[in-house]
């Protein structure tokens, strides 16, 4: 049996505590799996709790911890996240980290044509949740020397096209968010940034893309690491911006 070296490079997310809002879907099982294995300590937000748990029972499994914290963003008030946080910090003391992969799209409608609710609905998931969770998990990030929150945002030369509604206004504000939330947040020790990454075979797309015709799909495992880099130290170089990484 070989040796580990005893100079070995830690993990990247070693000693980390991340949150991870939508564990259940596409891209925030792979992620929360990548990070688990990059040594984080795990969070998992989610509103399906069957979905949690399976994803909860493969990461303890792998030796990693990790806890689950159901709550619907859709119905969940700024209180709610208020009292998540104040249990993850008597839980674990600290948080190092939000990765936002929660979304809301139910398919695509012409505006004209857009129940009022079902335009609310997406609106408020995929941006004013993210930024209410965001700002009650701010408090407990910067007592940390180096944190990071980072929002997976959708291809804005796609999604900014016609009938994608509410969820496509979304995307457009969370570019703004990651920019005014940098600028503001430039002299602490919180690093906000976005991921970009390409089409992944997830439910999501499967409602605007009829997946036998989908080509372009990549599993999402295929951007779970680019989500631990940008949590981690390295995610330093790509302050501010919305990363783009390269196809795989």
């Amino acid at each position: 049996m070989s040796e580990v070296p005893v100079d070995a490079a830690p993990p990247a997310l070693a000693g980390r505590v991340i949150l991870v809002a939508g564990a259940n879907g596409g891209l925030g099982q792979a992620a929360s799996l990548a990070c688990a294995q990059a040594g984080a300590r795990l969070v998992l937000l989610g509103r399906r709790v069957p979905k949690l748990n399976r994803l909860l029972d493969a990461i303890e499994k792998a030796g990693a911890e990790a806890s689950a914290y159901p709550l619907d963003l859709e119905g969940a008030a700024p209180d709610d996240y208020a009292q998540m946080v104040e249990r993850i910090g008597a839980a674990y003391g600290q948080l190092d980290g939000v990765l936002h992969c929660a979304a809301e799209f139910r398919g695509l409608t012409p505006l004209l044509h857009t129940d009022p609710a079902d335009f609310a609905r997406a609106v408020h998931v995929n941006l004013t949740a993210r930024w209410w969770l965001t700002q009650a998990c701010l408090p407990l990030l910067e007592q940390r020397d180096d944190a990071a929150v980072v929002f997976a945002i959708d291809d804005i030369s796609r999604v900014g096209g016609a009938y994608w509604g509410g969820y496509g206004i979304a995307q457009h504000g969370l570019i703004g968010l990651v920019h005014m939330l940098q600028a503001e947040l430039a002299h602490s020790p919180v690093r906000v940034s976005g991921l970009q990454p390409g089409p992944m075979r997830t439910p999501l797309r499967a409602r605007a893309y009829a997946a036998d015709e989908d080509r372009h799909a990549r599993d999402p495992a295929n951007y779970a690491a680019h989500c631990v880099a940008l949590l981690s130290a390295a995610g330093a170089v790509h302050r501010g911006n919305v990363w783009v990484p390269t196809a795989p």
